[in-house]
This record gives structure tokens, sequence and C-alpha cells, in this order.
């Protein structure tokens, strides 16, 4: 992780970048990679197997999961966020908002939110 944030900062310097990466631009540039990364399934049902068969699709989609991760990444930066730190957190927070009571249970405790953010 260490050797891709140095390299994205990098990156930004070299451009003279850092003076538009407000948190409102990289805010807006995460969703809109995001809505390019959605345009790849809008009107199918393609399926993860499906994707990994589709070797074009798969590193299209590849590119706009890593656009949406490089502007994620900037924005931690930015913050003097730790990524692992704040993922792990996060992960933690889930873990007790949604705990796992077995095997056969196919929905997740807290009623009315499938959502795992």
């Amino acid at each position: 992780m260490e050797e891709i944030i140095r390299r994205l900062k990098k990156f930004v310097k070299e451009r003279e970048w850092e003076k538009y990466h407000t948190p409102k631009n990289l805010a807006m540039s995460i969703s809109i990679e995001a809505a390019e990364l959605m345009e790849h399934f809008q009107w199918n049902e393609e399926s993860f197997p499906d994707l990994r068969k589709n070797n074009e699709k798969r590193k299209e989609v590849e590119e706009e999961l890593a656009d949406v991760m490089i502007y994620c990444l900037l924005f931690f930066h930015y913050l003097g966020s730790d990524v692992e730190a704040a993922i792990m957190n996060k992960i933690q927070q889930n873990e007790k908002k949604y705990p796992y009571l077995g095997k056969k249970q196919n929905i997740y405790k807290k009623e009315g939110n499938s959502n795992m953010s």
C-alpha cells in the first residue's frame, strides 16, 4: 500500500495537481468513477464467473475499480489518515452491527438494512 501511495503522490506532484484535489473534487471524482463502473452492468445481470471469462470486460472493470481506488487513496492521504486502520475499524464496526448468527442465517440481523456500510 505504501508503494502505491508513494507513486500516486509523485504522479500528482509532478503534474502540480494538488491544487485541484479538494475534498469536494475528490469526492465527486470517486462518485463519477463509480458511475463509470456501474455503466458496465447497466441492463445486464453478469456474474463474477461471467466477468472472469471475458478478459476484455474484466480489464475494463479493473480499470474503473482502479480509478475509484486511486481517488479514495488520495482522499485518505490528504486527510492524513491510515487507510488500513480506517478499513479495519470499519470492518470491526460492521461485525458488531451485523453479528454472525450461524451458518444457516441468510439475512443480516439488523432488520430493514441489508447494506454492510
